[in-house]
């Protein structure tokens, strides 16, 4: 069997690396522009490909900038708009929830009638409810809370639309690091986000807020209609198909023909994210992944409100400063945990390979041939489950100690450097746990990177909006030191899932695999059947 043959099952991306690999080692070094063109997975050279990463980097960044620029003005809008604390919270609420479903509703558009078109929508979106945010008079709550909504709609899909941007021109090589550069930017919003919402606040007034981000949102908006080109491959193909002409930028970018016989690929069927919620594995981690996530929304918008309550002499400059620890935090926690990944795996996978040898003593060779990630997923025997989840116990454990004692140190009033510090590692484990959950859930489902996504954003959001809600209430009730001793605990009784995933999740695996592989022979005879009955 050919090296191709092996593969044909496992992954598309590691049969098209390897047919070109043999087309390479077979034909002469001067081959046809035909033969180029079918090796070519995109028409956009490299410089071309770096400058829609960032493109795509800058508008990914506006919906955690979004969502975290508003956090300093909670304070200053309770008493402009005569509300209280619970009421003002609400509107954090609304902007979670619409933030889980807006995706949902976006992605499955951009797969299949592209990607410059949900841009253009969404990011117009945004720039005009920033406008009506900022005109909302003191008297319109309800305009307050009916246009976050609009906003959160707006921004919150242009992450995922950019990651499959990024998908669309990228070979699988090459792909990590592109998406490495692209997360700078939504991992920017949330350390910088409340510096700037912090600035204005205090120096220009709430409003500064909305028409800061209808400038910004506004000026992405003008470049993407200007140079951003269509992507999406059952569209453009390699990106030499040209698009609708209501698809193509004012300003031709790449190289696309009108008389071309590029092939596109077929356009994907109408995805549901819903759905991976059926599978159990995906469950038991997800679920407590979302808990973490509500607990860190939950740390972060109370820096504004218990940081004025107990440290009366910030400015509310100074408390957009004090955004800087968690946001930080998070920064160098995705670096070092994303190399602690690839560095467990790494051990995961050569001790599997030395069992495997030693068990194989009759054909060494295949036992030791290497494999892509994709194919040892798919093996059941390979200890994904702890080469992927071992760290969470570590990381849970320091984000519940600090999330405790961040809420006694505001309930005792100790030096604000100690609230500041505990933050710190609250970002740095949160996003350690998020990047952890994320990963694994895409190995086990690798084609379905969307809607793992959304599925993930779906229920954090959702669980993250329903504790900003009552936290307020519970804080006001008790008080912070044993309100998150109950959000600390909340986590501490959830992890179990997690655990149990560890232990048995392969389990679950080896179920879902003899499923597809029942529904791939029954598939299979039905195409037989048709084919002898339509020789």
């Amino acid at each position: 069997m050919s090296k191709v043959d092996k593969n044909v099952d496992a992954d598309p991306s590691v049969v098209n690396r390897e047919v070109v690999e043999l087309d390479k080692s077979e034909k002469p070094s001067k081959s046809s522009n035909d033969a180029e063109k079918a090796e070519r997975y995109s028409v956009y050279s490299k410089r071309e490909k770096w400058f829609l990463v960032s493109l795509a980097s800058l508008s990914a960044l506006l919906s955690p900038l979004t969502a975290n620029i508003y956090f300093p003005a909670l304070p200053v809008l309770s008493t402009q708009f005569h509300k209280s604390l619970e009421l003002i919270n609400l509107t954090v609420t609304s902007y979670m929830v619409f933030q889980g479903i807006a995706p949902a509703f976006w992605a499955p558009i951009a797969d299949r009638y592209g990607r410059r078109l949900v841009f253009i929508m969404c990011l117009s979106t945004l720039s005009l409810s920033c406008v009506g945010l900022a005109l909302t008079p003191t008297n319109a709550y309800w305009l307050l809370l009916l246009l976050r909504c609009f906003q959160a709609a707006g921004s919150a899909s242009t992450v995922a639309i950019s990651a499959g941007l990024i998908v669309d021109i990228a070979e699988p090589a090459e792909r990590g690091g592109f998406l490495g550069v692209y997360s700078l930017g939504p991992m920017a919003g949330p350390a910088f986000g409340p510096i700037i919402g912090g600035a204005l606040s205090g120096s220009l007034g709430w409003r500064a807020i909305f028409w800061f981000m209808c400038i910004f949102a506004g000026c992405v908006l003008v470049v993407i209609i200007l140079v951003l080109p269509e992507t999406l491959r059952s569209l453009v193909g390699d990106g030499s198909i040209p698009p609708p002409r209501f698809l193509r930028p004012v300003i031709r970018f790449g190289n696309y023909t009108t008389g071309n016989n590029s092939q596109r690929p077929p356009k994907k069927p109408w995805a549901n994210p819903a759905r991976l919620f059926v599978n159990p594995d995906v469950v038991l981690i997800l679920l407590p992944n979302a808990v973490v996530c509500a607990v860190y929304y939950g740390v972060s918008t109370t820096i504004s409100i218990l940081f004025q309550q107990k440290y009366p002499f910030l400015t509310q400059t100074d408390i957009g400063l004090c955004y800087i620890a968690i946001g930080g935090g998070c920064i160098p926690g995705s670096y070092v945990n994303g190399k602690l990944l690839d560095r467990h795996y790494k051990a995961a996978e050569r001790e599997y390979k030395a069992k495997k040898a030693e068990s194989s003593s009759e054909n060494p060779e295949e036992s030791e041939k290497p494999r892509s990630p994709f194919e040892q997923k798919m093996d059941v025997n390979f200890p994904l489950e702890r080469a992927r989840l071992q760290m969470i116990p570590y990381n849970l454990a320091v984000f519940v100690a600090c999330t405790v004692g961040y809420g006694w140190s505001l309930e005792a009033g100790v030096h604000i450097s100690v609230p500041l510090i505990l933050s710190f590692f609250i970002g740095w484990s949160f996003i350690a746990i998020m990047n952890i959950s994320q990963t694994f859930i895409m190995d086990l489902f690798p084609t379905q990177g969307s809607s793992i996504t959304a599925s993930n954003n779906l229920i954090r959001c959702t669980s993250g909006a329903a504790l900003v809600a009552v936290e307020q209430l519970i804080i006001d009730a008790i008080n912070p030191g044993w309100t998150f001793v109950i959000f600390g605990g909340l986590c501490v009784v959830l992890y179990p899932m997690m655990h149990y995933e560890m232990i048995n999740g392969h389990k679950f695996r080896e179920r879902r695999m003899k499923r597809l592989a029942e529904k791939a022979r029954k598939e299979a005879e039905t195409e037989a059947e048709k084919a002898k009955q339509n020789p």
